[in-house]
């Protein structure tokens, strides 16, 4: 499973080393420390972190506040506030913005790892929640959009030559060998695709039939490339593909 990354923005340098070296031994991938609001962004842009841990005070005019609301406008982000502040009036207003924890330091190794976990798992579940309705001019299309990074790829279904679950994440195979990661479980996305064409061989896998090459008895040809057939799915794939 690939290591969750964790993007950190904080103006105090000796703060944000521990801050880092703590994420190190926890086992998770980091980037940063950005110490004011263009740094946040910029870092969000390049970097890619899957979730924010966010200081309220930075340096320059802008603060934490105006990091969370441009990733509420324009970023599809868990972010956690890691802050010395808990008066009343800074946390009504960290909850105008909505974190998805808050943290006040100093804090423990443990109290960041059930943080992270915690506010990771609840916003892709409830990201999950929100499926998109296939439209019935939808279903006759030959491609489709998906979010990569923070642009949105046009896909051809004859391209995608299966799908992989990882965690929270889909990988998209496609026929270039290129790969896309996209934010969804494996059951949500194969919803938006043709049940007749994309066909689950395995619970960690769904294929396109037209690109099936060999079938054999403990996995099938795709490409040259080897991919397993669970017990429990290999009649339903026998059954689609007519034998």
């Amino acid at each position: 499973m690939t290591a969750l990354k964790i993007g950190v923005v904080e103006d105090e340098l000796v703060i944000a080393r521990t801050i880092l070296n703590t994420l190190e031994e926890l086992g998770y991938a980091h980037c940063g420390p950005a110490i004011n609001y263009t740094e946040a962004i910029d870092l969000i842009e390049t970097e890619k972190p899957d979730l924010l841990l966010l200081d309220i005070q930075l340096a320059g005019r802008k603060d934490g506040f105006d990091v969370a609301g441009k990733l509420n406008e324009s970023y599809k982000l868990p972010f956690i506030f890691l802050t010395a502040n808990s008066d009343i009036e800074t946390i009504d207003r960290a909850k105008s913005v909505k974190p998805h924890a808050y943290i006040v330091k100093p804090f423990t190794k443990e109290e960041l790892y059930a943080a992270i976990e915690i506010a990771f798992n609840n916003f892709t579940n409830t990201s999950a929640e929100v499926k998109p309705a296939r439209s019935s001019a939808g279903q006759h299309r030959n491609f489709m959009f998906v979010k990569d990074g923070y642009v949105f790829r046009k896909i051809f279904f004859e391209e995608l030559l299966y799908l992989e679950s990882e965690a929270n994440y889909v990988l998209l195979h496609l026929s270039s060998q290129k790969k896309i990661v996209v934010r969804s479980t494996i059951n949500d996305f194969i919803e938006l695709l043709d049940p007749a064409v994309f066909v689950r061989v395995h619970r960690r896998f769904s294929v396109n039939i037209n690109l099936i090459e060999d079938i054999f008895p403990t996995e099938i040809s795709v490409q040259g490339i080897k991919v397993p057939i669970g017990k429990s799915h290999r009649e339903e794939l026998l059954r689609v593909v007519g034998i």
